[in-house]
């Protein structure tokens, strides 16, 4: 698959992950249309991007609101080539001390939001016979952590959603793909809710030593142009998903003892 041409869209696309996405997306020769509340900070990213761009704040919160978003993107391109869901936000907060508030927002960000969109493009994309719609997750989507009960739930129920998906739209030129970020040097955790809906407001240390979303993107890139159903991106901690796997016992002792905060 190459991306020359081909209409990008990107959630979350205001910083982070997402923006180094965007970049990445513009010098393969991506048009794009980029997607996050802060519609000031999408038109930075979009006027330091060599691209066509479409800027289009949407909150994946209202996902009433999604349906519209989608039909202002195919007013605007005439198609869709790749949806790239990676707008979402984290926790940090012992499961007992988060209100089940905070608990249904990730649910409603992280989860809901991002079926809700991705259900709003499906029928271009079948149409079309072609597509990629691609599901930013995270290793805590394969195994949960101390501090982030919510987000791992919301995660591990976007790969139940999409591995089904993924099955369902077998044969129709559809494709999923889930990136499984490890430690990567973003906001995320300076953003992540607390157990009373408040922003953390630091950067934990593992996320300070992370990869640059810079080279996230370098490597995700290639591996969507694949077609790779599901992927993990990070450092050592990426073996922490075969540790489960073949050593759960052994893995669930390292959590108990591991520095993750």
């Amino acid at each position: 698959m190459s991306f020359q041409n081909q209409v990008v869209w990107v959630t979350g696309a205001s910083a982070g992950i997402g923006e180094a996405l965007a970049r990445a997306f513009a010098r393969a020769g991506a048009r794009l249309v980029l997607s996050a509340r802060n519609e000031a900070e999408l038109q930075r990213v979009a006027a330091c991007t060599p691209a066509e761009t479409l800027v289009v704040p949407l909150d994946l919160a209202d996902a009433a609101s999604l349906p519209a978003k989608v039909q202002l993107v195919l007013a605007h391109f005439g198609r869709l080539d790749v949806l790239v869901n990676n707008g979402g936000v984290s926790q940090r907060s012992l499961a007992l001390e988060t209100s089940l508030e905070v608990d249904r927002r990730l649910m409603e960000v992280n989860y809901f939001g991002t079926v809700a969109l991705s259900k709003a493009v499906l029928p271009q994309l079948l149409a079309q016979g072609s597509g990629r719609i691609v599901t930013i997750s995270s290793l805590v989507g394969k195994f949960g952590t101390p501090y982030r009960s919510a987000y791992a739930a919301s995660k591990h129920a976007l790969h139940g959603f999409f591995d089904s998906l993924r099955a369902e739209l077998h044969g129709s030129g559809v494709g999923i793909t889930i990136l499984c970020p490890g430690f990567i040097r973003t906001g995320v955790s300076v953003n992540a809710l607390t157990g009373d809906g408040r922003a953390l407001g630091t950067m934990d240390e593992a996320t300070e030593q992370g990869l640059a979303p810079a080279e996230f993107a370098r490597r995700a890139l290639p591996l969507i142009a694949r077609g790779e159903n599901e992927a993990y991106i990070g450092g050592r901690e990426t073996l922490g998903v075969f540790l489960k796997r073949f050593a759960p016992g052994l893995f669930a002792r390292f959590l108990t003892r591991a520095k993750v905060r």
